[in-house]
């Protein structure tokens, strides 16, 4: 009780020193013997003293009696506000007392001027990492400049825009403006204008295939990347414009793009260790697939002899659209080693394919071959003609269960979606356009011609003895037999003969690594569709989402190293919730922290602290690589933001 009288009694004398003090700063300022411009301990700087005459000389001396009424009242107004803001400082001040403690909340809340929430997520992990290949000055070397900015800080801010968030080239500068990469690169994120960046693309373009070289050649070396299996394929990207005049753009087949719609083509090698990307080009969307293959022979072999990797012990998987009997000559004369689908065009190879009945597929199962599901190989020879001369490849007839399952359903449905359009013209018999025979069967015929399954249906169309038109259809029961031997059969051909079925089978289910890379790149990376209207910019684009590709590969397969199996892109979007929190106080001082951290980010981080500590670590290359070719292992600039 003593003690509550006492505590009551201190708040009831600081509440009345609190009053006495009000009560002076409020009468203080309008006492006639005071003016607000007068010297008093309440203002801070004084600028002028009334009694060393006018501020402004020149001012006439005598005004009229409206103006000084005018003056009086201006300064009534002013110290009236000084007034208000005096006393709503003294409430905070008495609300404190009255409290009887000064909370550190309270303080920090006083002294903080701003406080800006700027998006980190995993930008510093990228960063560190590029810093890691050496990105920024492998292409600073290749792409000196005097400018303010560098051509290697903006192609490093472009790459982290396309893993992090893709976006159009004029809105790179209001993403970086919500970012770290401000403080961390020290430039306004208005240096990145969409001009600025489209001129650096066509400074890239120049240097492309040097800086490609260089970054990847560091990647394997700090990596440890296995090259003994490399996967090979192309894609076609879609464009949006004319292109009127481009080397590139054009009109041509692809599976993943309409016939009608123009498109540029890349070539991709794919390391099988992580599906690293080690060389890719460029190609006009005319380029047919096989077109190509030599030429990425030879860039294959570059980076191999580069790389200090034996070329003969490196094999090459493509799929059908790689090889045929000129290319299987090429590989031998190239010393690679290759497995590739062959697509049965000759007639010796379509009798190959047939050779074998179903029933004995079923003694030579690859893997746990159980039913529709399975997978059988039988063992055979191919043969390659080609200017006059011959070789023997090994090959493998393959049966695969699900493939031809999946047909012959897909087919089943397409037949019957065909007898319905046929029942549909039947029960149009007798309106106009259908009254006779021959229309009929035109009619018929030409919803036959617009099936995928129309070679399996016959059709008639009659007048009967009462003079009634009518359509009768069957199916070509021996077409059909001998479209459905081909179901689910394919060939493998190598050149390697040490290679077992089994091995043949299980390399070639792999190649879909490239396809992932490939998914990667237009979903993730965004390079599809393009609106860029220049070879050059275009090219300069491509490379950097190639750096962008291999720096997603590169921490995926890295982080799966260290025991943890997510992808790159959920890894970013794991840590998307990461900020970074900047107080401003009113000294000018900045105070920058980093959001709350759970537990699982906290893991995640550390796996990644590890990754990135032994990137960083210097290797040393290849033996059989000359000294001129040692990479510089510099370390980067420290983040500022510790994680």
């Amino acid at each position: 009780m003593d003690m509550t009288l006492r505590f009551c009694r201190i708040n009831i004398w600081a509440w009345l020193a609190w009053v006495l003090v009000c009560l002076l700063v409020i009468v203080w300022p309008l006492c006639g013997g005071h003016r607000a411009d007068d010297l008093h301990p309440w203002q801070g700087v004084v600028t002028h003293d009334g009694a060393n005459g006018p501020l402004v000389p020149w001012r006439p001396v005598r005004h009229s009696r409206r103006w000084w009424w005018r003056e009086r009242l201006r300064q009534f107004r002013r110290d009236l506000g000084q007034v208000r803001r005096r006393a709503r400082l003294l409430r905070t001040l008495t609300r404190v007392a009255l409290q009887g403690a000064l909370t550190l909340a309270s303080v920090v809340d006083l002294l903080t001027r701003s406080q800006l929430r700027r998006y980190m997520g995993a930008l510093p992990l990228l960063y560190s990492l590029l810093e890691a290949l050496q990105v920024r000055q492998i292409i600073n070397r290749h792409c000196p400049t005097a400018a303010e900015v560098d051509n290697g800080t903006v192609a490093l801010v472009l790459i982290l825009n396309r893993l992090v968030a893709p976006r159009p080239l004029s809105w790179v500068a209001d993403w970086m403006a919500r970012t770290v990469l401000v403080h961390t690169l020290g430039l306004p994120a208005s240096k990145f204008n969409d001009d600025r960046l489209g001129r650096t693309l066509e400074v890239l373009s120049q240097h492309s295939r040097e800086i490609w070289q260089d970054i990847v050649h560091h990647a394997l070396v700090q990596a440890d990347i296995d090259l003994s299996v490399i996967f090979y394929d192309l894609t076609a990207f879609a464009v949006h414009g004319d292109y009127a005049g481009s080397e590139y753009i054009d009109f041509g087949f692809a599976h993943n793009t309409p016939m009608d719609q123009r498109k540029f083509k890349t070539s991709l090698d794919v390391a099988a260790d992580g599906n690293l990307p080690t060389a890719y080009e460029l190609w006009s969307g005319r380029s047919a697939d096989m077109a190509t293959v030599q030429e990425n022979m030879d860039r294959l072999r570059r980076l191999l002899e580069r790389r200090g990797w034996p070329v003969g012990e490196v094999m090459v998987i493509g799929d059908r659209a790689t090889l045929n009997d000129e290319l299987a000559f090429a590989y031998d004369r190239h010393g690679l080693r290759y497995l590739a689908g062959l697509k049965a065009q000759g007639q010796a190879h379509r009798e190959r394919l047939l050779a074998s009945p179903e029933a004995h597929f079923r003694a030579h199962p690859l893997g746990q071959a159980r039913g529709r599901y399975g997978h059988w190989g039988i063992p055979c020879q191919i043969v390659f003609a080609h200017e006059g001369r011959h070789i023997v490849h090994k090959g493998l007839v393959m049966l695969s269960g699900p493939m031809g399952y999946s047909l012959r359903r897909d087919r089943a449905k397409q037949l019957r979606t065909l007898r319905q359009e046929l029942a549909a013209v039947q029960a149009k018999i007798g309106r106009p356009w259908y009254r006779t025979a021959a229309a009929v069967q035109q009619r018929a015929e030409a919803v036959i011609r617009q099936s995928p399954v129309g070679r399996f249906m016959r059709v008639q169309a009659e007048t009967d003895t009462t003079g009634q038109v009518r359509l009768r259809w069957w199916l070509d029961r021996f077409t059909l037999w001998q479209t459905m031997q081909k179901d689910g059969r394919y060939l493998l051909v190598t050149n390697d003969w040490s290679l077992s079925p089994q091995r043949m089978f299980d390399l070639y289910r792999q190649k879909d690594g490239v396809e992932k890379r490939f998914t990667v790149a237009k979903s993730d990376l965004k390079v599809s569709p393009l609106y860029l209207h220049k070879d050059e910019r275009i090219e300069g684009m491509l490379l950097i989402n190639m750096l962008a590709l291999l720096t997603y590969s590169l921490l995926e397969r890295q982080v799966r190293q260290q025991g943890l199996a997510l992808t790159t892109r959920r890894l970013i979007q794991k840590l998307e919730t990461l900020d970074l929190i900047e107080t401003v106080c009113w000294d000018g001082s900045r105070l920058q922290r980093l959001a709350p951290v759970d537990q699982e980010q906290a893991l995640i981080l550390e796996t990644l602290a590890q990754v990135l500590a032994d990137l960083h670590r210097p290797r040393c290359p290849h033996p059989l690589l000359p000294s001129a070719h040692h990479p510089l292992m510099a370390l980067p600039p420290a983040w500022p933001v510790a994680v």
